[in-house]
């Protein structure tokens, strides 16, 4: 059994399928961070200095009554919210991480698509009697003035 799951783990598509998660995950947190750090504070400030993470419906007040001034806030009071500001960065992320893996895919596909065009037919062949390259419609060489069939 030990030597079956060892074939299984070193096989290439599972080394391939590993190192494809790992970067996946790597990815997202630069997604996280694109969204949270970059995208997210211009809409805030077109939408009035707006925090997309502050942005939250307090279903139970905590140990401190409501209002609270941030997400942070009604956690610390232990009040149970809908992190609707929260779900909509995640959304955000989702759409960037979409994207990319469609245009990842898009490309792959033209490459493989490019790879699986037949080659072009040739222009040239060699006279049978003489064995000099002539033109492929020739009906009779040029250099020897056999005719070709």
């Amino acid at each position: 059994m030990f030597k079956e799951f060892k074939e299984f783990a070193v096989k290439g598509n599972v080394i391939d399928m590993a190192v494809g998660i790992i970067i996946g995950a790597a990815f997202g947190t630069i997604v996280t961070s694109l969204v949270n750090d970059i995208i997210m504070p211009p809409i805030g400030v077109l939408l009035g200095n707006m925090d997309f993470t502050n942005l939250f419906l307090v279903v139970r007040e905590g140990k401190v009554p409501a209002p609270y001034a941030s997400l942070t806030d009604a956690k610390a009071a232990g009040a149970a919210t809908i992190n609707f500001g929260l779900f909509i960065n995640t959304i955000i992320s989702f759409v960037i991480v979409s994207f990319s893996v469609f245009l990842l895919v898009k490309n792959i596909n033209r490459l493989k698509r490019q790879a699986e065009e037949p080659p072009a037919l040739p222009l040239t062949k060699e006279c049978p009697f003489c064995l000099s390259v002539i033109p492929i419609k020739a009906v009779r060489c040029p250099h020897c003035t056999s005719e070709i069939k």
